[in-house]
């Protein structure tokens, strides 16, 4: 699998704060708990990462993906009832406006709930795409 060392982390550790934490948080706390968590692993991670959409070599528009660890995994934390088709469908566009190829979706709902997804460069339609622009280095010691 793609990059299954950091994603198998990066599943330990949602399974290890919605243990801890439990159901009810807003995003942003869980956001917080993760990054430490996985910064306490050993991993790099990126927050709030500015992502640019283009069409035509014009930017259309931007989105911020919540993390991306090493710089490999782009992370899309939720805190609701239940994953959507939305949600999905929201990490597969985060995935093909950057080079990143792997997406987790991770549901801090009532009961934690993740999805793995994947979209590799040769498949994306755009053969331009760019990596994220990351507005501050990698976090690599918890703060």
């Amino acid at each position: 699998m793609l990059h299954e060392e950091i994603t198998g982390a990066v599943i330990g550790a949602f399974y290890e704060v919605h243990h801890d934490l439990g159901y009810g948080f807003l995003e942003g706390i869980y956001e917080h708990a993760m990054i430490l968590s996985l910064v306490t692993r050993g991993f790099a991670v990126e927050r709030q990462i500015p992502i640019s959409v283009r069409y035509r070599g014009k930017v259309l528009g931007d989105f911020v993906a919540d993390l991306v660890v090493e710089q490999v995994v782009l992370v899309e934390l939720k805190a609701a009832r239940a994953v959507e088709p939305v949600h999905i469908a929201q990490v597969i566009n985060y995935l093909r406006a950057t080079q990143i190829e792997v997406g987790l979706l991770l549901n801090f709902g009532p009961k934690p709930v993740f999805r793995r997804l994947i979209m590799t460069n040769d498949r994306k339609p755009n053969p331009s795409v760019r990596s994220p622009s990351v507005v501050a280095g990698a976090l690599t010691q918890a703060t």
